[in-house]
């Protein structure tokens, strides 16, 4: 079965969103993400013991580093959402994308766009 979440999301799989560092959040902003959002598991419902709580506070901590860059913190965010729970996780690609959708282009992506190694916008879900 085929989840209803927009065309324009790319998903990167990882094991826990604990796996997840900073710097993949800004690189994919940097390489034109217009935005970045993470899914895991349910805060205490880690199997990784707390490797959801790792990822809370690093997009925290990405927020504020985009904040004082000057661009938009919701361009980054958590969303928490049961292994098992498919239409929870379309819901948040659709809620991230309308978000991005109001933000607009992210700022970076023109300069994101000249580099020939640019491989598109849109935003990007890091999931478990």
């Amino acid at each position: 079965m085929r989840l209803d979440y927009p065309p324009n999301v790319r998903i990167v799989n990882v094991p826990c969103t604990g796996r997840v560092d900073m710097l993949h959040l800004l690189k994919a902003i940097e390489n034109g993400a217009d935005g970045v959002y993470v899914a895991g598991c349910h805060e205490g419902e880690c199997h990784f013991q707390n490797g959801n709580l790792k990822a809370k506070r690093r997009v925290a901590a990405v927020k504020e580093i985009l904040k004082e860059v000057g661009l938009e913190p919701e361009r980054v965010e958590m969303f928490h959402v049961a292994a098992s729970d498919g239409p929870g996780f379309a819901a948040a690609a659709r809620e991230m994308t309308e978000r991005i959708r109001r933000l607009g282009p992210s700022p970076v992506r023109g300069a994101a766009e000249e580099d020939p190694l640019w491989e598109g916008g849109g935003a990007e879900a890091m999931s478990t």
